[in-house]
């Protein structure tokens, strides 16, 4: 039985019920000594007190899309099949244009939470060694013979640690407050695509390329943009992609928005930070090497040349507003950096809020290859 699934948090809820009603038709009956019936009593009063915690977990977890699977609650997946020294830009000495064609088939999601209108994959990163899924939801023009020879702007979404690739989906509802933003033409009409994130059991990865370990940089960077690329009208070039999360998931936007100014356009980081040492359970948090190459703001400091990158940082006092503010007191033209103080808890509710802002301010940082062919509106 799914972990996110209706059937899960139904089963959840019948089982506290029934640990309720249990002792309320049995105390009384409870036969033996003294300290055989505590001891009964006492178990029923704890499995009414676990199943309610279950209900608890189930909701927080299918409404923050903390855990996408039994495998990620447990610690015991792992998508990694090799993780070779790649070299610093992550692609083993190969040019992008040189890879063999990654065409996938992307099927529509089994899971009823995402939405009718998204599909998902799973197959093997060609450089990285990662397996993992990838989700992917089409903007209303994609299918608008108007729209025929474009090849639409990309924004990759990162979840937090622990997240699911669904969460975006799920808990922020990102396609449900695009889409009438993009028919009615107030934002871009941007291809989404949300890709697993947790690769190593019980263990954020940070993004980060660790030679043995794991190639995270290389998955999201390399082998899911190639993917996404060559199974749909997606931009070829950097300026038409660009790469937005939360949380810990923000901390890897940015990082990766600094790190490839030739991959990615503009990042987004809600809530996130920049020492990955912020996460204790990133494998970059202590390893000298590792957590300077992956903090984004070592990365604009060291930088012979600034990146022609836009960064888009919001965040409250103490929860990611310090972050946006140490990457604009470093950044160097062409690199921008606009930070957005906000305030309210570190949760799905408050990044969903934000999504109609950030994506109005990706409108402007991202473009399209190509353009409509007929001054056809949005709205097809």
């Amino acid at each position: 039985m799914s972990l996110t699934g209706t059937p899960f948090f139904v089963t959840a809820i019948v089982l506290a019920a029934a640990a309720v009603v249990l002792p309320l038709a049995l105390w009384s009956k409870v036969r033996g000594p003294a300290l055989v019936r505590g001891a009964v009593r006492l178990l029923m009063v704890g499995l009414a007190q676990a199943t309610a915690l279950l209900v608890v977990f189930v909701a927080v977890n299918n409404s923050n899309g903390l855990y996408g699977s039994w495998d990620d609650l447990l610690g015991t997946g792992d998508h990694v099949t090799a993780a070779v020294d790649l070299g610093r830009d992550g692609m083993a000495g190969l040019r992008f244009t040189d890879l063999p064609s990654s065409k996938q088939t992307f099927k529509p999601a089994d899971d009823p939470n995402v939405g009718p209108d998204v599909r998902v994959t799973e197959f093997d990163g060609q450089i990285s060694g990662v397996r993992g899924e990838v989700y992917v939801w089409l903007p209303p023009q994609y299918n608008d013979p108007a729209y025929r020879n474009t090849r639409f702007p990309v924004v990759e979404l990162l979840p937090g640690y622990p997240g699911s690739s669904r969460a975006w989906f799920t808990s922020l509802r990102v396609q449900e407050q695009l889409k009438p933003l993009m028919q009615r033409g107030e934002v871009a009409p941007f291809i989404l695509v949300s890709p697993r994130t947790t690769l190593l059991g019980g263990m954020d990865t940070g993004c980060a390329n660790a030679p043995g370990r794991i190639n995270a940089d290389s998955w999201l960077s390399v082998d899911v943009r190639k993917a996404v690329m060559d199974s749909f009208r997606a931009s070829r070039r950097p300026g038409g992609w660009a790469v937005a999360g939360y949380s810990a998931g923000g901390h890897c936007a940015a990082k990766l928005a600094v790190a490839h100014p030739d991959r990615y356009r503009a990042g987004v980081s809600l809530s996130g930070y920049n020492d990955p040492a912020a996460e204790k359970a990133s494998i970059a948090a202590f390893d000298p090497e590792l957590r300077r190459a992956n903090n984004p703001l070592s990365i604009l400091e060291a930088a012979p040349v600034a990146p022609r990158t836009a960064l888009y940082v919001s965040g409250a006092k103490g929860d990611g507003f310090e972050a946006g503010l140490a990457l604009r007191a470093v950044a160097r033209p062409p690199a921008t950096v606009d930070v957005v103080e906000v305030g309210g808890p570190h949760d799905t509710e408050g990044w969903s809020r934000q999504i109609p802002d950030v994506f109005r301010w990706l409108s402007r940082q991202v473009a399209a290859d190509g353009a409509p062919t007929t001054s056809a509106s949005a709205g097809h």
